[in-house]
């Protein structure tokens, strides 16, 4: 007798003790091919294979690439079906704001869609550097540079500035752009325990005298697991040991300090202690594209050599038109920043209370529940969605294997009810998935 997906119950079952084993999943049948040509020794592809058929054995609907039919904020429709949407990155709510969109239509019949080269081969659009300068005041520094994607940001920006003589200290939980602009630099690098800025400080004692340069990388809302470094302790240990700071504010910006100015307004630090600004246009400021923010210096010589932005075509007017007018609105509007983060302590709170691990999230934007097993996060986003409640999981290799969950971003438009009902629907699919392994 077979079950989903063609599968027997008792290759079902083989399959899920290879998942919790962390072992690999045979795929079907293919032609042999040559080493060289072997598709099945690309990285990961094991995992990604092994995830894939337990999705397929359990009747489990793949979570990604869901179409959506309209604007994803706290809510959103798919496939004709409205959910409430703890998925996407839009924390102030300012996507899909008429405001916005009226910005980025008047930029289109001015400039066209896009900037159609590189700024440094085409010229400058008036609304690149207006959008610069407006960030540079909110992140009170000298000047700012836009590039077209925040994870070619950092990558191109740490490659270019650090060189094999030279050390890159970060966060064990550092974004993958970070990593990858460590990785094509070329220099020494060394992760430090999450948030330890004693660990840190030991490292940099111990390797700083050995390196012509040092950055030191932190974010300023991690977000995985949605808690915050103290940036006091970051900034002070960097001058002691001759350290340029980078601080990676992807996910700060509307949604830390009291007018979501970011880490610096939440811990309240002078900006200036900071070397470097990274930010992204993807999600308070509803747009495309990253940013680095600093001292007119270092912006002036990125402009010129920096391969992401050089050889890149610039941001497409448009998008850089609809992240200014969200940035204005963000500090026009303040009351945003409020409803956020009493939405995020809201269901921070009822997590707890449902007994959920929301591990170390500060409540502020970010909150995840952690589950442990990729099947468990798995089974409960499937749940969640059937019963109207869109978040992802989150699973192994992205997350170690007991380190799974479901992450949610919370929105300045999701209500009370939205937060309580999604809550109900978690704890009553949690608790039946339990009774049915019981059963």
């Amino acid at each position: 007798m077979s079950t989903g997906f063609g599968l027997s119950a008792s290759a079902r079952s083989a399959l899920l003790n290879r998942l919790a084993r962390r072992g690999t999943a045979p795929t079907a049948e293919a032609p042999a091919e040559s080493p060289g040509r072997d598709l099945g020794t690309l990285p990961g592809m094991r995992d990604f294979e092994t995830m894939r058929d337990a999705g397929a054995a359990l009747g489990i609907e793949s979570p990604y690439f869901r179409p959506h039919d309209g604007v994803a904020g706290g809510r959103s429709s798919i496939g004709g079906r409205p959910y409430v949407n703890f998925a996407s990155y839009n924390y102030a709510g300012l996507n899909g704001d008429s405001r916005v969109a009226a910005a980025a239509k008047a930029a289109i019949d001015r400039h066209g869609v896009s900037a159609s080269a590189s700024r440094l081969a085409s010229g400058e659009r008036p609304v690149h550097a207006e959008l610069e300068a407006a960030l540079a005041a909110h992140h009170r520094t000298e000047a700012c540079l836009a590039f077209v994607s925040g994870h070619a940001t950092n990558v191109t920006v740490i490659g270019q500035m650090l060189g094999p003589r030279d050390l890159i200290l970060h966060d064990r939980l550092i974004h993958n752009s970070v990593a990858e602009g460590a990785r094509l630099s070329g220099a020494r690098r060394i992760a430090f325990a999450h948030n330890d800025w004693e660990a840190a400080e030991r490292e940099l004692a111990a390797h700083r005298s050995r390196h012509g340069r040092a950055l030191l990388v932190i974010e300023g809302h991690y977000s995985m697991d949605g808690d915050l470094p103290d940036l006091g302790r970051f900034a002070a240990l960097a001058r002691r040991h001759d350290a340029l700071l980078m601080v990676d504010e992807a996910h700060s910006v509307g949604v830390l300090g009291a007018t979501g100015q970011g880490i610096a307004e939440q811990c309240g630090v002078e900006p200036g202690l900071v070397d470097i600004w990274m930010g992204t246009l993807s999600k308070t400021l509803s747009s495309c594209g990253g940013y680095i923010a600093g001292r007119q210096r270092l912006v002036d010589w990125l402009r010129h050599t920096a391969p992401g932005f050089v050889y890149s075509v610039g941001l497409a007017p448009p998008l850089a038109a609809s992240a200014l007018e969200s940035l204005r609105l963000l500090q026009a509007e303040p009351w945003r920043v409020a409803r956020l983060q009493a939405n995020a302590a809201l269901f921070l709170r009822l997590a707890r209370q449902a007994g959920f691990d929301t591990g170390s999230s500060a409540g502020l934007g970010i909150v995840p529940i952690i589950l442990g097993s990729s099947l468990r996060a798995a089974q409960l986003a499937a749940a969640a969605f059937e019963a109207g409640v869109n978040v992802q999981p989150i699973l192994f290799p992205v997350v170690p294997e007991g380190a799974a969950r479901l992450r949610f971003f919370l929105s300045a438009e999701h209500t009370e009810a939205d937060i309580a009902h999604s809550i109900a629907v978690l704890a009553a699919a949690r608790d039946g998935l339990a009774a049915l392994k019981a059963s």
